[in-house]
């Protein structure tokens, strides 16, 4: 039977492997959750799937738990990048988080001629992102790549990655990508400001660009992301 509570560990996980908590663990299984030894939790660290580990061990700064069986196996999300304007804090954060829920194995910040953030605290992002995947019972958690320019992006993009490019002036029916081939993808949503001239004029000539509408309104930085990782992952993704 799985554990109600699920906590993703750095720690080899397999039959009879004891796993040592941090005290932020112990706190938040024995402090908030009210965990006691013999109680089991659903332990996973994006390698070996998910674990039910039973806690042997319990106290105020620390605590332990012993692997008995295997509950998941581990499940790879698509082959899908998701490349994203940092926008506000906290719309960055919804951002990966549901980057996170919906199956982007890597997520890549991008700086873009018109992002307004020059910055990011990748540690918080990818503890985010940890957060979503113990939320939404995954056994894998996407890496929180650190900010790049979007020209350099370019200038080393796979020639097998295939590119949805969210356009928001292609204003007009949501596009369908039924006719687009499966394999590496990723999807690249711009800043608010959108952007600019010479970033789609590159953009629009490159042979992996897939040019795409995400329907008649201009969305929001974050629900762009949102709408296009559904429209994807309906396509070519684990959803189809």
């Amino acid at each position: 039977m799985t554990a109600k509570t699920r906590l993703f560990v750095d720690h080899p996980l397999g039959l009879g492997n004891r796993v040592s908590l941090s005290q932020p663990q112990a706190h938040y299984l024995f402090g908030v959750m009210r965990l006691a030894v013999g109680d089991a939790v659903s332990l996973f660290n994006g390698i070996e799937g998910e674990w039910r580990g039973e806690i042997v061990a319990a106290g105020k700064r620390k605590g332990k738990l012993e692997c008995t069986e295997q509950t998941k196996p581990l499940q790879m999300p698509p082959d899908l990048w998701l490349c994203f304007a940092p926008i506000k804090k906290t719309r960055t954060d919804f951002i990966v988080e549901k980057a996170a829920e919906m199956g982007a194995a890597k997520i890549c910040p991008i700086q873009t001629e018109f992002t307004n953030s020059e910055r990011i605290k990748q540690e918080r992002l990818q503890a985010h992102a940890v957060e979503a995947a113990e939320q939404c019972g995954g056994t894998y958690v996407p890496e929180v790549q650190q900010l790049k320019k979007l020209s350099a992006m370019l200038d080393h993009w796979p020639q097998d990655r295939q590119l949805m490019f969210c356009d928001e002036t292609e204003l007009g029916a949501a596009t369908s990508l039924a006719s687009a081939s499966r394999g590496p993808w990723a999807i690249l949503i711009g800043p608010e400001g959108g952007f600019s001239p010479k970033e789609r004029t590159r953009l629009h000539a490159m042979s992996q660009a897939h040019v795409v509408s995400l329907g008649p309104r201009i969305l929001r930085a974050d629900t762009a992301a949102v709408a296009a990782m559904t429209i994807w992952q309906a396509a070519l993704g684990d959803w189809a």
